[in-house]
């Protein structure tokens, strides 16, 4: 059984992951966990979720909750997540990290923190999308002389562009294809932007209405095109990874892991 603490326990992935959690008795929830002057403070994280009452108040000092036989869930914001993970890492906590919009200075600190305990950080914790991944950077490869493009479109309140997923697919190309993706990355096009270099990865993100979050990588030939689409239809899908990420990750040694860690890809 995993004892799962929930950062973000009011949240809407918080909610669904509580309410996973409350479902299943392979789980058990140790722990709710919310912003300083939230509305949920010190109510039951059950009721929060619609799951009914847990026992589990909801609080705001993850001190208290990080312990070395608890994995906490931290979908909340990079800056949150990077402060959690120096807490976890210094009690011996392991976490699982959704958390994107990390800087690179952030992404730099996580990586040097991270596996000072047992930490999986990863932008999508859907079980598809970490399979795609993987798909893409074989066809990167194989089509290796076709134009590669990523395309995302997520809900209107979304703070970060692009998706932290849609950079990873970005990064896979690069990677297969071995080059840099930071000197090759385009994000927008206007005016008269000429032709396109080979090496270009280009990602382009679209917000609209209440999209949970499509990914589709386009490989352009000459007289083909192939896409490969991945569309979430709820954030079971993610709430569902995160916790399948939780359970791998509680017998493990110290180490900074990857959903393709998890997943064995």
């Amino acid at each position: 059984m995993a004892n799962i603490v929930v950062s973000g326990a009011a949240g809407r992935m918080g909610r669904m992951i509580i309410a996973l959690v409350a479902r299943e008795p392979a789980h058990r929830l140790a722990g709710a966990l919310e912003a300083d002057g939230n509305d949920a403070l010190g109510k039951d994280a059950g009721e929060i979720a619609g799951a009914g009452p847990l026992g589990v108040r909801i609080v705001s000092d993850y001190a208290i909750l990080a312990r070395p036989d608890t994995v906490t869930l931290d979908f909340t914001s990079a800056k949150s997540s990077l402060e959690h993970l120096e807490i976890a890492a210094a009690r011996g906590a392991a976490i699982v990290v959704g958390s994107t919009g990390f800087t690179p200075a952030m992404e730099a600190r996580a990586r040097e923190i991270g596996p000072r305990t047992r930490t999986v950080i990863a932008p999508n914790m859907s079980v598809g999308v970490n399979v795609l991944m993987k798909i893409v950077a074989e066809v990167a490869r194989t089509l290796n002389d076709f134009d590669a493009e990523v395309i995302e479109i997520h809900h209107r309140t979304k703070a970060d562009a692009p998706s932290g997923t849609a950079l990873a697919l970005g990064r896979a190309i690069a990677e297969a294809r071995a080059v840099d993706f930071g000197a090759n990355a385009v994000f927008g096009r206007e005016g008269l932007t000429g032709v396109r270099p080979a090496e270009n990865i280009a990602v382009m993100a679209l917000r609209a209405g209440d999209a949970v979050g499509d990914h589709t990588v386009i490989f352009g030939g000459q007289g083909e095109r192939l896409e490969l689409t991945h569309r979430a239809q709820s954030r079971e899908a993610l709430a569902r990874g995160a916790l399948r990420a939780a359970v791998w990750l509680e017998n493990r040694p110290n180490g900074l892991y990857t959903m393709r860690d998890v997943l064995g890809l």
